[in-house]
């Protein structure tokens, strides 16, 4: 089977590990991953955040690297068609760009088409923005965002923090934490079979 094609909406911002670990990671077992931001074009770059747990009440950012977009926006916007998965990386990238009503419309694309919808930590916030995407729909992300859940119809589950939800073709997690479950788990939605020998 070949692989898959996967879109990745980011903005400034985003989750450094939810970046370039799923990315890698992605494209080491042979799918193509298109990280895209509105209004960048492919070969731009972007501030990214870390976000930690470090004994506070909530949790810390600290810059991250930058992160290089590989897709213009506007074309992959115009090849919608051609992606086989969505993935909204978390961090603080989703609390703006879920207001922009082209990434509304990447969404309702995938969701309207009935393609896999990834989401981890913050990235949820993209979801909530698009009305019927998690209508109905359990998913994991930052248990802030909890109440954001419930406000649009859908159900948080509160995995652990390195584990991942899969509710259909809608794959979810907490946070950076959970990237090895959430991708494997990702994995499995697209049809990918790892063997070992």
């Amino acid at each position: 089977m070949s692989g898959k094609k996967i879109l990745m909406l980011t903005g400034e911002f985003t989750e450094e590990y939810e970046i370039y670990v799923y990315q890698q990671g992605m494209e080491a077992v042979g799918h193509t991953v298109h990280v895209v931001c509105p209004d960048k074009n492919e070969g731009d770059l972007i501030k990214t955040s870390l976000h930690d747990f470090e004994g506070d009440q909530t949790y810390t950012e600290k810059p991250g690297h930058f992160a290089e977009i590989n897709k213009t926006f506007s074309e992959a916007e115009a090849e919608l068609d051609s992606y086989d998965a969505v993935y909204a990386a978390g961090g603080r990238g989703p609390e703006y760009i879920r207001t922009d009503p082209r990434i509304q419309a990447m969404v309702r694309h995938f969701h309207e088409a009935g393609k896999p919808i990834f989401t981890i930590c913050h990235g949820v916030q993209i979801l909530m923005a698009v009305p019927g995407v998690l209508k109905g729909r359990k998913v994991a992300g930052l248990g802030a965002c909890a109440p954001e859940v419930a406000a649009v119809g859908g159900t948080y589950i509160d995995v652990e923090p390195k584990e991942a939800y899969v509710d259909g073709t809608m794959v979810s997690a907490k946070g950076w934490t959970g990237l090895a479950a959430f991708m494997r788990e990702c994995l499995k939605v697209l049809g990918t079979e790892i063997r070992h020998s």
